[in-house]
């Protein structure tokens, strides 16, 4: 009898139990035996027991995760250099960590900073080739748009799932400074431009003006008779002779 409670409670103490957290989806793993391998089943959320000598479990993270990788170079069709800055988010599809797992044999944290940079890279690298130094410029979010297909469709063969990506993708700097030096040819010729019109304007307004003043001059030929200056003399004259030339005759002598 002693011996039968002792077999129970060795056994017992082989068994161990714990809990996959939320967020998580847990994978057991046998170590010894003809099952050696990963389970053809993902253990949910919960609690598990397992054997500790012959078996381990694993916990893969099931949310979104982001990792921003170093940047590197790629060159485009024309032969250019880009650089490229990318940052992903993503997660392991529902029930696929048992096959990551038994694929790649890593934690997450490293297949990501390995294998997912790597199909990173070879993304960018099959898009970037296919594309001009100039079609790359006029076509960018055509581009982005292929290269993040390419990557999605890479990651879901391993039970992934890409959420988003941005390419920080940084031109060459000689084609840097060719835009900013059309763009600074532009902006003079928009500046000329608008300084031609001004110049029109402010011509055609000293136009208007001096035909203005023109047709006033020819008004006030045509209307100042000797009588009309001479009243204009009297409702201005002060009554006083003036010192010197003619006074002004203000009646017609009639004999």
């Amino acid at each position: 009898m002693a011996i039968v409670i002792l077999l129970v409670f060795s056994v017992g103490a082989m068994q161990s139990c714990t809990r996959i957290d939320a967020g998580h989806e847990g994978i057991l793993v046998k170590l010894y035996g003809t099952g050696k391998g990963v389970q053809d089943v993902s253990l949910v959320t919960g609690r598990v027991w397992f054997n500790p000598l012959t078996e381990e479990v694993y916990q893969f993270p099931n949310f979104i995760q982001t990792r921003d990788y170093e940047p590197f170079t790629v060159n485009a069709k024309d032969g250019s250099v880009f650089t490229v800055d990318p940052t992903i988010s993503f997660y392991v599809v529902p029930g696929k960590s048992p096959h990551i797992f038994k694929k790649y044999r890593k934690p997450i944290d490293e297949i990501a900073q390995t294998t997912l940079l790597n199909y990173v890279k070879d993304a960018f690298r099959i898009q970037l080739n296919q594309y001009s130094t100039e079609e790359i410029i006029s076509k960018r979010q055509q581009f982005e748009t292929e290269v993040q297909s390419t990557l999605d469709k890479a990651l879901q063969t391993d039970g992934f799932k890409l959420e988003q990506m941005t390419s920080g993708l940084v031109y060459p700097e000689e084609i840097v400074r060719a835009v900013n030096l059309k763009n600074r040819a532009v902006q003079q010729a928009m500046q000329v431009e608008n300084e031609l019109k001004v110049a029109e304007a402010q011509a055609r307004k000293k136009i208007v003006e001096a035909e203005a003043e023109a047709r006033a001059n020819e008004l006030r030929q045509r209307t100042l008779t000797p009588l009309l200056i001479q009243q204009q003399f009297i409702e201005k004259w002060d009554g006083k002779t003036p010192l010197y030339g003619n006074s002004p005759t203000f009646f017609k002598n009639v004999q």
